[in-house]
């Protein structure tokens, strides 16, 4: 990757949000009007695209602030952007945010057979807090819940 940028997403992005869904996540997608609902939760979710040098959206990433914790609510790279490093910046950028609205934690959810998304997190001092046994229908497939502490205590 040459250029490589995170900004906030635009109400423009949300189309091409939805077709990466799609792409992406198949029967799990979110749709255009998802896009719509969630960025009008601001400032509560904080979502951010990853950009190259023409601003063709590389992957995205969101944020649910919730006083002290705070949940990722979503995490993506296109396939083209895959192993280039876009997921880990885009995580850098929620947990930065994160930590700026006073934040203390950190969750998610990532599915156990999510290889890759399961070594960024490692790798980003996530720890398993619990299991969700069979969560993902059709598949069985469990939902691993992870933390990550960001600061040592609240403000007050």
């Amino acid at each position: 990757m040459t250029e490589l940028r995170v900004r906030d997403v635009e109400w423009t992005d949300l189309h091409r949000l939805a077709e990466l869904e799609t792409e992406l996540f198949a029967d799990e997608a979110w749709s255009e009007q998802t896009w719509w609902a969630e960025l009008a939760g601001r400032p509560r979710r904080d979502y951010v695209v990853a950009v190259d040098g023409a601003d063709t959206v590389l992957g995205y990433a969101g944020l649910d602030v919730a006083g002290e914790t705070a949940d990722v609510m979503t995490i993506a790279t296109t396939n083209r952007a895959r192993g280039s490093g876009v997921g880990r910046r885009l995580l850098d950028e929620l947990l930065r945010r994160a930590v700026e609205h006073g934040v203390v934690a950190v969750l998610l959810e990532v599915r156990a057979d999510n290889l890759a998304a399961r070594r960024l997190y490692d790798r980003s001092w996530f720890e398993l807090i619990s299991t969700r046994r069979r969560y993902y229908q059709p598949g069985d497939v469990d939902a691993l819940v992870l933390r990550r502490h960001v600061r040592s205590e609240p403000d007050g």
